[in-house]
């Protein structure tokens, strides 16, 4: 197994550990009453890319959202290293290592059409180290996606793929910001 594929095996493992940790926790945090009776926690796959060309890389995102999923707050594992190809040439240039980002949005719905919901979301994103993707490690986070309920007998479920774009505005170059999707799934006990 290359060490990559191992390095992203280790960080799905563990954020699913802490998300089902989480929503433990928030279904009932030492006996008490919930902080969050609303949140829901999802968790997913996604990978980078460029002006539609990947970038190679896979990301882990767990994600939490509330107040009927106006706001998220996401985790995001970054695992393996970037590139992207030389105009007219074989050769890749490096545009970032491995890394954590961490966002929180507010969302705005846009579209709801029965179980579909269409939605857009900015807000703030900061990265464990810049690079050629980012000069700066705080960003602005912006995001389009949609949002699918699939109800399962005796479990609520959602399906949300979302495109994401970190940029900081042109702030301080490089700025060709960190483009990445992300396929979530979310599961309520209820």
């Amino acid at each position: 197994m290359s060490s990559r594929l191992r390095l992203t095996a280790i960080s799905i493992a563990a954020l699913a550990m802490f998300a089902v940790s989480a929503s433990s926790w928030a279904a009932n945090p030492l006996g008490l009453r919930s902080l969050c009776d609303d949140c829901e926690y999802q968790l997913g796959l996604g990978e980078t890319y460029h002006f539609w060309s990947t970038t190679g890389a896979a990301v882990v995102p767990l994600t939490v959202s509330w107040d009927q999923n106006r706001y998220e707050l996401g985790i995001f594992r970054f695992a393996g290293r970037q590139a992207m190809p030389y105009p007219g040439s074989d050769f890749e240039r490096a545009m970032a290592d491995p890394y954590w980002g961490v966002s929180l949005s507010r969302r705005w719905q846009l579209v709801e059409r029965g179980p579909v919901k269409a939605f857009f979301g900015f807000g703030l994103s900061y990265k464990t180290q810049s690079d050629e993707l980012n000069a700066t490690r705080v960003n602005f986070a912006s995001q389009l996606g949609l949002r699918v309920r699939v109800p399962l007998r005796h479990v609520s479920s959602a399906l949300e793929l979302t495109m994401r774009h970190w940029s900081n505005a042109g702030i301080k170059l490089p700025n060709h910001g960190q483009d990445f999707a992300t396929l979530t799934v979310r599961f309520d006990m209820s």
